[in-house]
């Protein structure tokens, strides 16, 4: 995945709630962008469920500025209704939004594997995203990624042991640096510069500003890290800027 590419996200909730009803947990959206954030900036994000059944979502959903398609109840409006208007979306978009490069389409159900082959048809890239136990092997074996739901749950990113001598709005930024590089790794940057560390961050975190947090630039922040074994530095040749090559320690 290259730097700058720009999401369009797809939820299709009423798949998602058949996976999860039948377990404990509850579906963190906020983990999701999060995880799809370290791709690139999201630019769309539609989600399509029959609301009044996933009252107790709406708020979270809200809050990360998702649009909510309502579609009314299944006797009403056919089986396949909501399958039916995200395809519409999606395929509306690939055709006149040509800056968006890579689709998501959160859901397990095999009948999105034509979608999924059209969008690829046209140059998009594909990454699907739904739950172990719901998800098609069509699906999932006919995108460009997969990314499991549980495996975002169980791969939280634990802070480094920090000196507690490092003020709390110092160790925040240094947490973030580290969710970033961890990102970064996961897909597959070799060369992890410090202007893809901060975008990395401002993408997931766009209030992030180094000196709310007592750093007069980021590169002082990377120092700080370094100075405190979080990680490991470099300068490039060319451009004089610091490159991270690793951490310092295991995690």
């Amino acid at each position: 995945m290259e730097d700058g590419h720009q999401l369009a996200v797809f939820i299709d909730f009423e798949n998602i709630a058949l996976g999860i009803q039948h377990t404990r947990r509850k579906f963190d959206i906020q983990k999701v962008l999060e995880r799809l954030l370290e791709k690139g900036k999201i630019t769309v994000k539609k989600a399509y469920a029959d609301w009044t059944r996933f009252a107790d979502y709406k708020h979270a959903f809200h809050e990360c500025a998702i649009e909510l398609i309502e579609i009314p109840k299944r006797s009403s409006a056919g089986k396949n209704s909501a399958d039916i208007r995200l395809v519409v979306d999606a395929i509306d978009l690939c055709y006149s939004k040509g800056n968006l490069n890579t689709f998501v389409v959160v859901s397990g159900d095999s009948d999105f594997s034509p979608l999924v082959s059209k969008l690829k048809e046209n140059g998009k890239t594909v990454i699907g995203l739904g739950m172990k136990d719901s998800t098609s092997e069509l699906l999932r074996d006919n995108c460009d990624e997969f990314i499991y739901v549980e495996d975002i749950e169980r791969a939280p990113v634990e802070p480094p042991d920090l000196p507690d001598s490092v003020p709390d709005k110092k160790k925040e930024a240094l947490q973030l640096v580290v969710e970033a590089v961890v990102g970064l790794k996961r897909e597959n940057k070799e060369i992890l510069y410090s202007s893809m560390i901060k975008d990395t961050i401002k993408r997931k975190k766009p209030q992030f500003d180094e000196a709310y947090h007592g750093y007069r630039t980021f590169s002082d922040v990377l120092e700080d890290a370094e100075r405190l074994g979080i990680v490991k530095l470099n300068t490039d040749p060319r451009s004089g800027t610091y490159v991270v090559v690793g951490f310092q320690r295991k995690r």
